[in-house]
């Protein structure tokens, strides 16, 4: 599995670091090293760009906010880094931060420098020669929501995190907060908005559980060990965890997940490898994290369209910031059909009221 590792690479125009300026940063906090900083791009994802560097012998990840991007709050280097020094040692997944840079000199932008996690990390579509059999398939479902039930299980508070958010009135703040991004980053005339927003608002469920949420949980967030892709060693990108409702968690993670059986516009738009043979359905993910957690199920269809909406928000935000001109990513171009598939998605989970 040693192949199927995820290896950065060629760094994105636009994207390019001052090395002029980093270099001798990182040498003043990493010294000793005498050989030529060496920087590379992990070219997925599509918020917080993610940097590998190699200083000598050490090897370093770095991560900063998206170039053009005037949404701070949803890019706050600190908040994340912060959120990392005391989250480690209680869950090993997350990741273990080094340093953090509020000195926009440096590279133009806050950033933070983490120790790499190595492994697999799976997307859309399968590497070709990939083993993932039925059996791996189920047993990685498994894993994966065992491993959200773990970190739900998270004493928060013991670990200084509780701060991080207000789990009174969660949800009404974040059906009311996405809506006002979706408005404040609008560029096309979407009917669903409209129509989701008062059905949220009359359809919200009274929260009965309190726990820390990554609020980004899918499988190409996660790194898979490469002598057992079954087991998850490490959950990456945390820009957007906080404290609240860990069903919203659970929401997140079935509205990335395609079932075999979804319609075919739903399956262009698939984020990982969830329809191979011996993946969890929804249902079944459902089922598997209500007997792990012992919890209330029932308006699971809430949050899966709430988390529908909210990803059709952020889709929306980064698409707003290629429709101005500050980003030249030509991934982004197609997105309003994405962002028009997930609300016609969540317009109809909330309508049928079926996952």
């Amino acid at each position: 599995m040693n192949d199927f590792l995820d290896h950065p690479s060629a760094i994105r125009s636009g994207e390019e670091l001052n090395l002029a300026t980093l270099e001798p940063y990182l040498r003043n906090h990493f010294p000793g090293e005498a050989e030529a900083l060496e920087v590379r791009q992990f070219p997925a994802g599509h918020s917080n760009l993610t940097y590998s560097l190699r200083l000598g012998a050490r090897e370093l990840v770095l991560r900063r906010p998206p170039f053009g991007s005037k949404v701070k709050s949803a890019h706050d280097m600190s908040r994340e880094f912060r959120v990392l020094s005391k989250l480690h040692s209680v869950y090993s997944p997350a990741p273990e931060v080094l340093l953090y840079c509020d000195d926009d000199s440096i590279i133009g932008a806050p950033f933070y420098v983490m120790q790499p996690v190595h492994g697999v990390i799976l997307r859309r579509e399968l590497p070709r020669g990939f083993d993932f059999s039925a059996e791996k398939a189920r047993r990685l479902s498994e894993s994966f929501i065992d491993n959200l039930v773990r970190l739900h299980r998270v004493d928060y508070a013991a670990a200084g995190l509780a701060d991080l958010g207000k789990p009174e009135g969660y949800l009404e703040r974040q059906v009311r907060g996405w809506t006002e991004r979706y408005y404040g980053s609008k560029t096309h005339d979407y009917p669903e908005v409209e129509k989701l927003s008062a059905w949220m608002q009359q359809h919200m469920p009274s929260s009965r559980a309190v726990s820390l949420i990554h609020n980004d949980y899918k499988y190409d967030n996660v790194v898979l060990d490469p002598s057992d892709i079954t087991k998850i060693v490490g959950v990456l990108d945390w820009e957007m965890c906080t404290i609240g409702d860990p069903l919203t968690d659970l929401g997140t993670a079935l509205a990335y997940w395609v079932d075999r059986t979804d319609p075919e516009e739903i399956q262009h738009n698939r984020w990982g490898p969830t329809t191979e043979q011996g993946s969890f359905t929804r249902a079944e993910i459902v089922h598997h994290y209500a007997q792990k957690t012992n919890s209330d199920v029932t308006q699971i269809a809430f949050y899966l369209s709430f988390a529908r909406f909210k990803l059709a928000v952020i889709v929306q935000q980064i698409y707003y910031r290629y429709h101005q001109g500050l980003t030249q990513d030509a991934r982004f171009a197609t997105m309003p059909a994405t962002i028009q598939m997930l609300l016609r998605a969540s317009l109809h989970t909330a309508q049928s009221g079926r996952i």
